[in-house]
């Protein structure tokens, strides 16, 4: 069985398996529009708030001059061609998991199952999960400061509107969360051309104020982000915390490669979305030369009077679309999760038939919405708020590069010092902009770290655990062909499906029912289901069956990580000769662990504690391997950690 299991991988490994992203001229475009309104709304937006809180953040006041305004126009325009030109499009998307992207996803590249070098990727593996929980505590964030910095525009409208910026923001965020149902396609159809019009309107102010002073395009050269540091030195450096604000979004346009596909997203960037950053960032430096008092608001100050009110209503359409790229990137974080087993089995749908990476996990739906809610009441400022914001991503960025480095090195076989040439330079770059953002942590940068530690305990517990109770089910196992071959059970008519992880070892409900009732089933199907590290894999390499008697069979069922398991019909899909499976009579046997934690050496009593909790909490594997409710036997098993 193992030999065959091995031979099935072997043969996935040397097929070309490809990414499902390939479209026509028609589809990409389609898919193009798409991303412009989920994938690109977090950093779109961040022209409302990024360059006012540069100046404006109180561990830093910058002085609004001519050396400051050139200064954060250079790192903006530096930052943005950096870290989402050059290392997310040029780098980090070439390396997806089979057309999957995100920090989880990254890290399967380089987890090994087995062998020594477990103990050494342990810390690496360690920091993906860390990083992919900090990107939970940025989807609760982002939703909350991008539509309240856009509703706070009303207050420019008019004095009268302060007092129902809260309201309004709340009522947004519950409105947001609750079409997350209709799924991301359906999502970005809608939001896509919202979010053109967006970058249209952006670029139109940009070059508004660009032909005042159409030598801001100079603020290219890094000589001006030189002379920012010279200019007020450890100001500047604090700076870099509001600055990144700019490229808050590339973790979410990574993890969100899934729902698109690599080459949408890249042309939604470079056709649209970094030329109208640009214009807006050098239009916002424009109009500062001559208007330094307006700082507080100088997105909403360089919209003409008579079409204020309309520019405030797209803003936030456009924040409300920017919450889409955390959340959707949260659902793939999930997903993949559950399917590497550091999370428990949750309810995912998938909500289209033509792409499969989009989907929507109802239970993190509402949670995120709570969260974001429970913010704007406890921030009630997008300029409070700030302070929280970027510390996750900039950790998170940060990881990828040490991860992507391991990437580049076992998997696609580069040179260390080639390596290095790459990353070390993406690495300082972010470690700057991550101490920067440290002194942020005691006004608000602790929620998200206390978000991504919590969810790491949480994930880390999950998987200890699991592994835990495995070992104590092993004790007790018993070989198939002894069991088989201890017994002259007598045969009964239909099929019987025993779902089981160990294959070679007997079942304890197959055990029971033999020791009992003396029977076995006409066929017997002995059933594991394994995720591959892979997030799909094809459907003529998913079942590999060993027949270990007459009427009796072991089948290894493999799924990618995003894959939706689906055991009756890959056994249905089976052709193997002398395998006689009847799908309408069929009985499933599937193993209960009633789990609780006992004085048996294993985890942290807490740990222990927490992984029962989580246990319990756990969606059935009934519905995780769709299986039919009405052919369902479970048997409980206790186990003491």
């Amino acid at each position: 069985m193992v030999a065959q299991a091995a031979a099935a991988k072997e043969a996935r490994s040397q097929r070309a398996v490809h990414p499902p992203h390939a479209h026509g001229t028609v589809g990409t475009a389609a898919l193009t529009l798409g991303a412009l309104g989920v994938v690109y709304g977090d950093i779109g937006t961040s022209p409302l708030y990024a360059m006012k809180e540069a100046f404006t953040e109180p561990t830093h006041v910058m002085t609004v001059d001519m050396d400051n305004v050139y200064g954060i126009c250079s790192l903006a325009f530096w930052a943005l061609v950096v870290i989402i030109s050059i290392k997310y499009l040029m780098f980090v998307m070439r390396a997806d998991n089979r057309g999957e992207g995100g920090i989880l996803a990254l890290t399967a590249l380089v987890m090994p199952r087995r062998g020594p070098a477990v103990a050494k990727a342990g810390l690496l593996v360690g920091l993906g999960v860390f990083g992919t929980s900090l990107l939970y505590g940025d989807g609760i964030i982002t939703p909350a400061i991008s539509v309240l910095s856009a509703v706070e525009g009303l207050e420019q409208v008019s004095p009268r509107f302060e007092d129902y910026v809260i309201p309004i923001a709340i009522a947004i965020l519950v409105g947001l969360f609750t079409v997350q149902r209709r799924g991301t396609g359906a999502v970005g159809r809608v939001f896509g051309p919202v979010m053109m019009l967006w970058f249209a309107t952006i670029s139109v102010l940009g070059l508004l104020h660009i032909k005042d002073h159409p030598e801001i395009i100079q603020s290219v050269s890094p000589h001006y982000a030189v002379r920012y540091f010279t200019h007020e030195s450890w100001k500047a450096f604090l700076s870099l915390g509001s600055i990144f604000l700019v490229v808050t979004g590339g973790e979410a346009l990574y993890a969100d490669m899934g729902h698109f596909g690599r080459r949408p997203i890249m042309f939604g960037w470079y056709g649209m979305v970094l030329p109208s950053l640009l214009l807006c960032y050098w239009g916002q430096g424009a109009y500062l030369l001559d208007h330094p008092e307006e700082v507080e608001q100088v997105f909403f100050s360089m919209a003409p009077e008579g079409v204020l009110l309309p520019v405030v209503i797209l803003a936030t359409c456009a924040t409300i679309i920017a919450s889409q790229a955390l959340i959707s990137g949260v659902f793939s974080l999930t997903a993949q999760a559950v399917k590497l087993d550091y999370l428990p089995r949750i309810k995912i749908l998938h909500t289209s038939h033509s792409h499969e990476g989009q989907i929507y996990v109802p239970l993190v739906n509402w949670l995120l919405m709570i969260a974001c809610v429970g913010l704007v009441l406890g921030f009630q400022t997008s300029s409070k708020l700030a302070a929280a914001y970027g510390i996750a991503v900039t950790m998170t960025m940060a990881i990828t590069t040490l991860i992507f480095f391991r990437v580049l090195t076992d998997r696609w076989n580069w040179r260390r010092a080639k390596a290095f040439v790459v990353c070390v330079p993406l690495f300082v770059v972010e470690m700057g902009f991550l101490g920067a953002n440290i002194l942020k942590i005691p006004h608000g940068g602790w929620f998200a770290l206390a978000v991504g530690l919590i969810l790491m305990v949480q994930m880390q517990t999950w998987r200890s655990g699991r592994a835990l109770v495995a070992q104590r089910i092993r004790r007790g196992e018993q070989q198939l062909t002894d069991v088989l071959d201890a017994s002259t059970p007598t045969r009964v008519p239909g099929t019987a499906v025993f779902m089981f992880k160990d294959l070679g070892k007997a079942p304890p409900a197959l055990v029971n029912n033999l020791r009992h009732n003396k029977v076995l089933h006409k066929t017997t199907l002995i059933v594991s289901v394994e995720t591959a590290d892979v997030p799909r894999v094809a459907e003529e390499d998913r079942a590999v069956v060993t027949k270990v008697e007459p009427g009796v069979f072991e089948v290894q069922l493999e799924y990618g990580f995003m894959d939706e398991p689906d055991v009756p019909s890959a056994l249905a899909a089976i052709d193997e000769r002398g395998l006689e499976y009847d799908p309408d009579n069929v009985t499933y046997f599937i193993g209960h662990e009633s789990i609780i934690a006992g004085k048996a050496p294993g985890m942290n009593p807490l740990r222990e504690h927490l992984f029962v909790m989580l246990n319990r909490g756990a969606d059935s594997a009934v519905r995780f391997f769709n299986l039919p409710h009405d052919r369902v036997f479970e048997v409980g098993t206790r186990v003491e950690i």
